[in-house]
């Protein structure tokens, strides 16, 4: 059997290689990058002008989307440079940041309707896309995921540091993400078209502006026949989001054979799963998580879980020995949240911190 595509975009933020802090050029970086010859699609612009956007190509091999990955954030790079700014895989800035808003008119309407929680979001994701077949079978594999995703977001946790100060979290960028009204787990949906309900009430409540705003941890894409899985932090490195996306894809197959065999989806409530994603936040890799039960459990224990529970498609696709070796390789040296503050103990210094990850973002 063939594999299903597997695409990665990653969230990137700009920043002074001197002083650290986050740099408001994301337009004439884009414009370098246009001028460069690069793809229109595969670097674009986001809510914040420090910030922007890396594409990959669909990929069938976690190899090619290694490659596919690196190439993006060399790219982004390299036009950052030209403009005296560099691309950091940061979820947050650690230093104390003034974002600046995009000047899409969509973005300017979401400040003026959103306030603060807006004007603040500074925030760095990855979102995986994985084929699907149909929105039928995509919709099903929304309501079998769900207990698995706080998971890959302790796995890819990379933002402890929020305004100058640590926060206590693994991933403060999920507890401001986590502002927007329509932000975070969702109910059992059961259909296609139960989920276009849900979505079109909420744009009829005239609360989201958009069907864009329909910022689900995982969601149908409106572009493109996939699911779209968007909890995660922008990963530190690279490897990382590949782990990441190797899980996710794994995750919809397994989903989607378990929908084809007949077996009903975990009725588990959203409010067990908000405290999951609340505690993979808060702890990322260093204490417990709470697993798709419900009940606490070691991190590790639940990514092995997690690894199990997709193992025979990661084996029937190639991706078993790869996605192990980086769960241990992860599991052993930390997230990027663990990175951030080690770096930080030694140094004293945040502008230390974002230095390392700018080497890191591009190793």
């Amino acid at each position: 059997m063939v594999p299903r595509s597997v695409g990665v975009e990653e969230e990137l933020l700009l920043v002074d290689p001197d002083s650290g802090r986050a740099k408001a050029v994301a337009a004439a970086v884009l414009r370098n990058a246009a001028d460069g010859g690069q793809a229109d699609d595969a670097l674009t612009s986001e809510l914040m002008r420090q910030q922007l956007e890396t594409n990959t190509q669909p990929c069938i091999s976690l190899e090619e989307l290694c490659a596919e990955v690196r190439r993006w954030r060399r790219a982004a790079n390299e036009a950052a440079e030209g403009n005296g700014a560099r691309v950091a895989a940061l979820a947050t800035s650690p230093l104390a940041a003034e974002p600046s808003i995009s000047s899409s008119p969509r973005y300017q309407r979401m400040v003026d309707e959103f306030g603060l929680t807006a004007g603040e979001q500074l925030t760095c994701g990855c979102h995986v896309h994985v084929e699907i077949d149909s929105e039928s079978e995509g919709v099903a594999v929304l309501d079998r995921i769900r207990g698995w995703l706080p998971c890959l977001l302790a796995l890819s946790a990379n933002s402890p540091f929020w305004q100058g100060s640590d926060t206590g979290y693994a991933s403060f960028r999920s507890q401001v993400w986590g502002r927007w009204p329509s932000a975070g787990p969702t109910e059992l949906f059961g259909s296609a078209e139960t989920y276009h309900a849900t979505t079109a009430a909420m744009i009829k409540s005239r609360t989201v502006i958009d069907a864009g705003m329909v910022y689900f941890d995982a969601r149908l894409s409106r572009l493109h026949p996939t699911v779209e899985v968007r909890v995660a932090d922008v990963c530190l490195v690279a490897d990382d989001a590949v782990l990441l996306a190797g899980l996710v894809r794994a995750l919809v197959d397994t989903a989607a054979r378990s929908w084809r065999a007949g077996v009903p989806a975990a009725p588990v409530r959203t409010e067990l799963l908000r405290l999951a994603s609340w505690r993979a936040g808060r702890s990322g890799l260093d204490g417990d998580l709470v697993d798709p039960t419900g009940r606490p459990a070691p991190a590790e224990q639940v990514i092995r879980a997690l690894v199990n529970h997709v193992r025979p498609v990661l084996d029937e696709y190639g991706d078993l020995e790869m996605v192990e070796d980086l769960v241990t390789t992860v599991l052993r040296r930390g997230s990027g949240a663990i990175a951030q503050r080690r770096i930080y103990r030694t140094s004293g210094q945040l502008a230390a911190v974002v230095g390392h990850a700018v080497d890191r973002t591009i190793s």
